[in-house]
């Protein structure tokens, strides 16, 4: 099953696609934001394009673990996108920014934070978080473990 991954921001969205036989995520270009109606339909697009039937969206949770405003924000992109007839869940994405920063710095990369590869990279954290927390030991992830609606 293909699944695409969100980091939900207020100027971009990154984005990453993965699925359950290979539990693999990958980072893909991220969407410039530009009002409500355009991001869902890109979302949706890329949805129909690469087959995904989840979208996985990092909720921005506060270091103690309770859901603040960008939390709600990312919460209502998803139940829009749940409205557009997609299956939506959530991953905590405390600290993926920093952990993709990280990364990409130490292979001598400094993406600024306007090309949105930044974002890609913590979208393709996110997502593989939520593929590894599914995958037993040794093997694929099971397609019926995969939520069939919102979270």
């Amino acid at each position: 099953m293909r699944i695409i991954g969100l980091d939900h921001g207020s100027r971009r969205i990154g984005l990453a696609i993965g699925d359950t036989e290979t539990a693999m995520a990958f980072a893909r270009p991220a969407i410039r934001r530009r009002n409500l109606d355009h991001d869902l339909a890109l979302v949706g697009e890329l949805c129909t394009v690469e087959g995904a039937s989840l979208v996985v969206i990092g909720l921005p949770l506060n270091m103690d673990g309770s859901e603040g405003g960008q939390a709600a924000e990312a919460r209502a992109f998803g139940e829009r996108l749940s409205r557009i007839g997609l299956a939506v869940a959530y991953e905590d994405e405390r600290l993926t920014s920093w952990e993709a920063a990280e990364r990409l710095a130490s292979r001598g990369r400094r993406p600024s934070r306007a090309g949105g590869e930044l974002d890609s990279a913590a979208a393709r954290l996110i997502l593989q978080q939520y593929l590894d927390a599914r995958r037993p030991p040794g093997g694929p992830i099971p397609d019926h473990d995969w939520p069939e609606e919102t979270e």
